[in-house]
């Protein structure tokens, strides 16, 4: 018997927030969140459609960041504090 889904949790979004940067030798994960730490948007090389070497690249990391930063600004965040992590 299937579960049966709650309703999702909605997030407040501010207009200042924190940007995560997590770089390994294999991915990058950029999440966003408010300022007092719910994820508004996330994305990684590997979502936007990088595979293998190619995810640890500059570019893949731009891409992965326009796409996060497009969600968030389209939400009504328009500050962020940034920490990178790797």
């Amino acid at each position: 018997m299937a579960k049966s889904t709650g309703k999702k949790k909605k997030v407040r979004v501010d207009s200042n927030g924190q940007i995560h940067i997590h770089s390994s030798f294999n991915n990058i994960i950029i999440s966003i969140a408010n300022s007092t730490g719910q994820v508004i948007s996330w994305s990684s090389a590997g979502k936007q459609g990088f595979r293998g070497s190619k995810k640890n690249t500059p570019y893949a990391a731009q891409v992965a960041a326009e796409d996060c930063g497009k969600v968030a600004f389209d939400l009504g965040m328009r500050k962020a504090t940034v920490y990178v992590k790797g």
